[in-house]
């Protein structure tokens, strides 16, 4: 992927970055440190046609839905993808633990789903603030 690290990756981050939203999201978790020193976050800008991906994937799969891979090579998507990286990241362990009390990640997902619905129109309004 686009970072190389001693250590085997505990999650790798499978985004658009070509999406001014992701970035900027992305960006933020960037920022923190993984609560894990022994299982650090990778970051695979899938929008790059240089990444490589994932076995059984293709880009555009990729860049429809946000995605992370475990270490061992599981793919996970919406929802659930937000719970896995979330549960690695300082500050966020709280909303992964919430996502995952019962019927929550089901609602996280039809969220997201209906988020999806908007995101070229917020993509374009983030734009114009790049």
């Amino acid at each position: 992927m686009n970072e190389t690290t001693r250590t085997e990756p505990s999650l790798t981050v499978l985004y658009d970055g070509a999406c001014p939203l992701c970035r900027r999201e992305i960006s933020v978790y960037r920022n923190l440190q993984p609560l894990r020193s022994d299982s650090p976050v990778c970051f695979a800008d899938v929008s790059d046609a240089a990444v490589s991906l994932p076995p059984g994937t293709t880009r555009e799969q990729l860049l429809a839905r946000f995605h992370v891979t475990g270490r061992d090579g599981e793919l996970l998507s919406g929802a659930q993808a937000f719970l896995a990286l979330w549960s690695a990241l300082p500050g966020w362990r709280w909303l992964a633990f919430a996502g995952r009390l019962p019927g929550a990640s089901g609602l996280m997902e039809r969220m997201y789903r209906l988020f999806l619905r908007f995101r070229p129109v917020l993509q374009r309004w983030a734009a114009h603030w790049d």
